[in-house]
């Protein structure tokens, strides 16, 4: 009987050994269907589209004279994928070409496309591609920083009480006409699902429906604070706990997260096919 690779058995919170030369195998997927089990979600009958969006601030290599190389490089992983790529794993994965020598940067790219899409895709009874691009150095003092917009969040003078998800803090006005606004906030928190380690981020929500209680919502977000997740989790249930409660009309959900070991996360979850905003960082990122 095949096992399903779990956090437990991954890289994360255990001793690594740095490997400097290529090596595919050190990318470690993890399924999301167990997490998607707890929210209730059917995989042929997922209420969102979307994908996760991820920044690699630490990629070298060299080329065929030695001569290191660096680049950063935007990689967008569809939410559809069955896996995701445990964070460490695919960090390791990144360093193993710290000391390998690759004739173009055309080729490293290759290689990050063959191997991520054959591990996030894994299982699958189809094969499809992930979206990797690479950044040159030439262009990397033209990379603007913004702050996700919408009406800020963090203004409303709020009691906190809760650090665990508390999606029946959620209201909407439902005996109103329905409207259509953006709002962020900065307050969003998580720990690793494995490791407790905090992971900061920012978080949007945008909308058509009833009117969502500005207060709630943001007591909502706060109520990530203590909560082990990984990213692409704390933004699904983001989504299925507003969709349910306060059933908009539309709603799109996006997570921006600080990065750890070089690699930000930031998954995006919408409930109309859309256009992926551009992977620009914010000022904490």
């Amino acid at each position: 009987m095949t096992v399903s690779p779990s956090p437990e058995h991954s890289p994360l919170g255990q001793r690594s050994a740095y490997i400097d030369q290529y090596d595919p195998t050190l990318l470690f997927p993890l399924p999301r269907q167990a997490k998607r089990d707890e929210l209730g979600l059917q995989p042929e009958k997922l209420p969102f589209f979307g994908a996760d969006l991820w920044t690699a601030y630490e990629v070298s290599w060299l080329n065929l004279r030695g001569k290191p190389q660096v680049a950063l490089v935007s990689f967008t992983i569809p939410c559809e994928t069955p896996n995701i790529v445990e964070s460490k794993s695919f960090k390791l994965y990144l360093n193993s070409f710290n000391n390998s020598r690759f004739g173009s940067v055309d080729e490293v790219r290759a290689k990050l496309l063959a191997d991520i899409s054959e591990a996030v895709w894994r299982g699958a009874p189809y094969q499809a591609s992930v979206g990797v691009q690479m950044i040159d150095p030439e262009v990397f003092d033209t990379l603007p920083l913004q702050e996700l917009d919408g009406l800020n969040l963090d203004r409303l003078d709020i009691d906190c009480e809760h650090y665990q998800p508390q999606p029946q803090l959620l209201r909407a006005a439902f005996d109103e006409a329905p409207i259509t606004e953006t709002l962020s906030s900065r307050l969003l928190k998580s720990n690793c699902l494995v490791t407790g380690q905090p992971d900061w981020g920012s978080v949007r929500i945008s909308y058509t429906g009833p009117a969502i209680d500005q207060e709630r919502l943001l007591q909502y977000i706060v109520s990530f604070r203590n909560h082990n997740e990984f990213h692409e989790q704390c933004v699904e249930r983001m989504f299925v706990d507003i969709w349910q409660h306060c059933k908009p009309i539309r709603l799109t959900v996006y997570a921006r997260y600080t990065r750890r070991g070089g690699l930000d996360i930031n998954p995006l979850r919408t409930s109309q096919p859309m256009a992926l905003p551009a992977n620009i960082r914010t000022a904490r990122q």
